[in-house]
């Protein structure tokens, strides 16, 4: 759980912990140490729980240790040597006295002097690690070890091993952590009739047990944290979440907006003139925001469907309801080419209702720039389309309403909270009013698993729409191996030739060398393909590409592969877009691409979201292993927009692991984006689906969203049923886990 100092850094970069009164007398470089470990108070040493245990219970005999796993033995001091080869070594001889192979060495690879003297011939030893079975018989490897007296005790519970960090010793951790148990009285925070309808134990036997686990207990319930014990540590942190995020939707409750009474008159018109009707679950998300936007306190919807669902539209009524009630409109998108895309909707869309829509991002010239600027303050700007320019310093509106942020994983906590706070700027316009804050809509064509959404979105409405509009086609998925490259691009050119258009997409711009045969580059493979994709053409040969490199897989550069396609297709034009393109030079070729001017466009993945261009039906995608299923499924749904039958072809290289097996398996089986994210969530957790680590929301440390569903809904329950009925028990269960420091902050 990511902590924050009282400093307060951006909560985008990592902040250490400022250390709790209750760590007073620890040294500073201890201090510092358990800050890289997240903790700052006696509290988050009770909560540093064992990665796992070591069995110390049980002295074995040499000769009847298992071999393969770690095992405890005790033996004495035969003979202790310094050896130098291979290479130098501290080599002990034990023995133990229990019959015939009861002899045993101790190799160290790396040890201090100190230690020569302490592995005197008689000296009784304990050690703890790896039994193998080589030459010389049997030997442990830098086994952990102490020195002990005839009849010293074993230990009477597994032994805790932790998470640690350099410099900081298990033997230290253990320390401290018992010390802070012991201080501790550890009281529940939970009402007693809960504890017993979720039949968990008391929290402070669960702690202790869980550092102190008896020998006899299922070390796979321990590993697999299915033990009741871990049980409740899951369900404390998962309720803690569920209060955090109730608290957060309460107080945004309690917050002040604009009223958006629906007027209906833009709105209709705009129905009215669209080419197409509204699917029954777009009209279900348009009530639903149009409900929120009414109420006098801060929307804040997350509006989710998948790729080609039609969210813009729906984004494009609210904003007209929100400029019905003479109040302005902003919406942030990641990309330029996201930006643009929504402008030219929204502009298509709005325009010719006499609403104004303005485009504004990093690249906008200066005195373009300077003019929106006076027009948004002023508030002739009804409805402002940008990236993050939106949020800088200049940026001042008249009276923001709503706030529609899309693709929102992609922005951090503040960034987001920034285009809010825009909302309750002074400006010349509204001094002197009461502040408000704008609505929020953010949208996600990342579709959110239950669970997921469950956890972290809690504190959110979330509106979901779950079909496609009329004349979408679906999208067939190939995988092909990259040996079989001559016949996609025969597939290319028949296709572009037959009047379609085609992307070709590559993971990286720079080029990196193969260690495969420059035969099988694929500009080469191109060139040789020539011949069949266009019988006319003449092309030279591809240059071969160097063979220096080690790369797993080739990533094939997006610059060489237009200078190949460009030759291997003389009679079609080839464009090239990725992120080194001037803003101004990206936005010609898509607009020319849009016009069907080029036929085939050579990308990197900045076409991942935001292009609609109904007329492309093929789509092929380099290197497709390397690229996680959201990726995927993102750039397949930049075809089957039109009415042509459309084909999406995954090249992968071979050898493939089983983790990119795994992913082209689910992708080639699922056009779900729903079950895409399912999947996705089971295979990367939800930190990296989320872009958690980059925005600053709290990771789970216990509880798992794949196989922990049941106590998610039940710590949802709880959560209501103690916020209206025990407030109190919810303040001290969220002092505990969260104390001072901070939320789930939602923004």
């Amino acid at each position: 759980m990511r902590r924050e100092a009282k400093k307060d850094p951006p909560r985008a970069a990592p902040s250490r912990p400022t250390p709790h009164a209750s760590l007073a007398g620890l040294s500073k470089p201890t201090l510092d140490r358990l800050a890289k470990l997240n903790i700052s108070s006696k509290f988050d040493l009770v909560l540093h729980l064992p990665l796992r245990y070591d069995d110390e219970t049980h002295v074995y005999p040499v000769k009847d240790a298992p071999a393969g796993r770690d095992v405890l033995i005790e033996a004495t001091v035969v003979e202790t040597d310094i050896k130098y080869r291979p290479r130098r070594q501290l080599v002990c001889h034990l023995e133990d006295g229990s019959g015939t192979n009861s002899t045993i060495t101790l190799r160290f690879l790396n040890f201090y002097g100190s230690q020569v003297k302490q592995f005197a011939p008689g000296v009784r030893v304990r050690a703890f690690g790896e039994i193998r079975h080589g030459f010389f018989g049997a030997e442990m490897v830098h086994p952990r070890y102490r020195i002990v007296q005839p009849g010293a005790p074993v230990a009477e519970a597994l032994t805790p091993v932790y998470p640690t960090t350099a410099g900081l010793g298990q033997d230290t951790l253990r320390k401290l952590i018992a010390r802070a148990m012991a201080s501790d009285p550890l009281e529940d925070t939970l009402p007693e009739p809960l504890i017993r309808e979720q039949r968990l134990p008391k929290f402070r036997d669960a702690v202790f047990f869980l550092h102190n686990p008896l020998p006899e207990v299922s070390q796979q319930a321990l590993q697999d944290r299915t033990h009741p014990a871990w049980r409740r540590m899951k369900f404390d942190e998962l309720l803690a979440q569920q209060l955090s995020m109730r608290v957060h939707h309460q107080r945004r409750r309690g917050m002040g907006a604009p009223a958006l009474h629906v007027r209906g008159t833009l709105v209709s018109r705009l129905l009215k003139d669209l080419p197409f009707e509204l699917t029954q679950a777009q009209q279900r998300a348009v009530a639903q925001i149009r409900g929120d936007l009414e109420r006098p306190h801060p929307m804040q919807r997350l509006l989710q469907g998948d790729v080609g669902s039609g969210k813009t539209i729906v984004a494009a009524i609210a904003a007209l309801q929100c400029v019905e009630n003479d109040f302005q409109v902003a919406l942030m998108a990641p990309t330029e080419i996201l930006t643009e895309q929504h402008y030219r909707k929204f502009s298509a869309w709005l325009e010719s209702l006499g609403v104004g829509v303005a485009w504004l991002s990093g690249s906008t010239n200066k005195s373009v720039k300077k003019q929106i600027l006076i027009d948004i303050s002023a508030g002739r700007v009804a409805v402002v389309v940008g990236t993050h320019a939106l949020f800088e310093d200049d940026v001042v509106f008249n009276r923001l309403g709503l706030a529609i942020i899309d693709e929102q994983h992609r922005f951090g906590v503040r960034q987001r909270l920034a285009l809010r706070l825009k909302g309750t700027q002074a400006s010349s316009a509204n001094a002197g009013k009461p502040q408000a804050q704008p609505h929020q809509l953010m949208m996600s064509a990342t579709p959110i698993p239950r669970t997921l959404a469950m956890s972290y979105y809690a504190d959110l409405d979330v509106s979901v729409i779950d079909e496609l509009p009329p004349g979408r086609t679906p999208v067939t998925t190939k995988l092909v191996s990259d040996a079989r490259r001559e016949e996609v691009i025969v597939r290319v050119h028949e296709a572009c030739a037959a009047g379609g258009q085609a992307y070709w997409v590559c993971p990286l711009i720079e080029e990196i060398e193969s260690d495969g045969d420059p035969e099988e580059n694929a500009p080469q493979t191109i060139a040789k393909a020539a011949a069949k994709a266009a019988p006319t053409a003449s092309p030279k040969p591809a240059k071969p590409r160097g063979r220096g490199g080690l790369e797993a897989l080739q990533l094939k550069a997006a610059e060489e592969t237009h200078e190949a396609l460009t030759r291997a297709f003389p009679d079609l034009k080839v464009g090239l877009a990725h992120g080194r393109l001037k803003p101004a030079e990206k936005s010609a070729v898509m607009q020319a691409f849009q016009r069907n001017e080029v036929q085939v466009l050579v990308a990197t993945t900045v076409i991942e979201v935001g292009v609609d261009v109904p007329n492309a039906s093929l789509m092929v995608i380099e290197n497709a292993e390397r690229m996680g299923l959201s990726q995927l499924h993102q750039l397949r749904g930049r075809v089957g927009r039109g009415a042509a039958q459309s084909a999406c072809i995954l090249l992968y290289h071979a050898p493939l692991s089983a983790m990119a097996r795994e992913r082209l398996k689910i992708i080639f089986e699922n056009s779900d984006g729903f079950e895409i994210a399912r999947h996705d969530l089971h295979l990367r957790g939800p930190g990296e689906l989320l872009g958690a680590r980059q925005s600053g929301v709290p990771l789970l440390r216990f509880a798992d969203l794949a196989t922990d569903t049941d106590l998610l809904d039940a710590a949802r329950d709880a959560a209501t049923t103690l916020l209206a009925e025990n407030p109190a028990a919810a303040r001290a269960h969220l002092q505990r886990w969260l104390g001072g420091r901070g939320e789930f902050l939602k923004v």
